[in-house]
């Protein structure tokens, strides 16, 4: 297996990528709907349905598959020899962001499944903060790789 991940790490590697840049883009674009959502469209009515579907659709169909994506190409990585060192703190820093992102993409599944029940008791501001959220992680899982801060 370990000469599998070896041979197979460049691709690994670019998949990775491939994955977060997907789940990146529905991380930011979904909470931006839900703001459209709750000040433009409200409860009831076609756009409300048209909303609900475009939703449901970005997160079933492109988040939820780029995330499972993200966490295999990761653990892949993680598995390959050389490439972690889960002495140095980047990696415990990059860890932490990537659950960070995991929860606030559940949290996201949440607040869909409000939307179906009724109207949303989040306002457009509170989706307009909660929209900063992966960008912070982000910036944190970013750094953490890249500059690898306090090795």
């Amino acid at each position: 297996m370990t000469d599998f991940l070896i041979a197979a790490y460049p691709w690994t590697k670019a998949f990775h990528v491939i994955s977060v840049i997907a789940w990146m883009a529905g991380l930011f674009y979904l909470p931006r709907l839900f703001v459209y959502h709750v000040e433009q469209v409200g409860h009831g009515g076609a756009t409300d349905e048209m909303f609900r579907t475009m939703e449901r659709r970005l997160f079933r169909a492109i988040m939820n598959p780029a995330m499972i994506a993200t966490w295999l190409f990761g653990l892949m990585l993680v598995l390959t020899p050389g490439v972690v060192d889960w002495s140095a703190p980047w990696a415990w820093m990059k860890a932490a962001g990537v659950i960070g992102m995991t929860w606030f993409h559940h949290w996201l599944g949440r607040r869909r499944k409000e939307f179906l029940a009724g109207p949303s008791p989040w306002t457009g501001r509170q989706f307009r903060v909660m929209n900063e959220v992966p960008t912070l992680l982000m910036v944190l899982i970013v750094v953490a790789v890249i500059a690898r801060p306090f090795s």
